[in-house]
């Protein structure tokens, strides 16, 4: 889940204009820094991006999925339903968020990944 200053930022470069890759930017740099400072599992940068897209997806950027034949239908399919989810405005359920960063912390905490 991303950080709300990143959100912030990214809702900051729309209201100046900039493209929707740009907003994205912000989701991919804080992806970047939680491998840096191993938060997470992703193993390489093309983990991070294809990471930061997706969040930046769910979080209501207006960031197309890719057109048929760019990626694998697997990648597009997942694209096109986080761009959905964030377009549809939904509140994030806090007791399935919790959740989800409870199971992370204890996955970590193990060692594994």
């Amino acid at each position: 889940m991303p950080k709300q200053s990143t959100i912030e930022a990214a809702k900051r470069d729309k209201a100046q204009g900039k493209s929707a890759g740009t907003q994205a930017g912000e989701f991919i740099k804080e992806e970047m820094d939680k491998i840096r400072s191993g938060e997470t599992g992703a193993r390489n940068t093309k983990q991070a991006i294809a990471i930061g897209l997706s969040e930046a997806r769910r979080s209501g950027v207006n960031l197309k999925p890719p057109a048929r034949g760019k990626t694998s239908e697997k990648t597009r399919k997942s694209a096109q339903s986080a761009y959905e989810k964030g377009q549809r405005h939904e509140p994030v359920d806090p007791v399935r968020s919790r959740a989800r960063e409870k199971a992370m912390k204890k996955t970590r905490a193990q060692g594994t990944r």
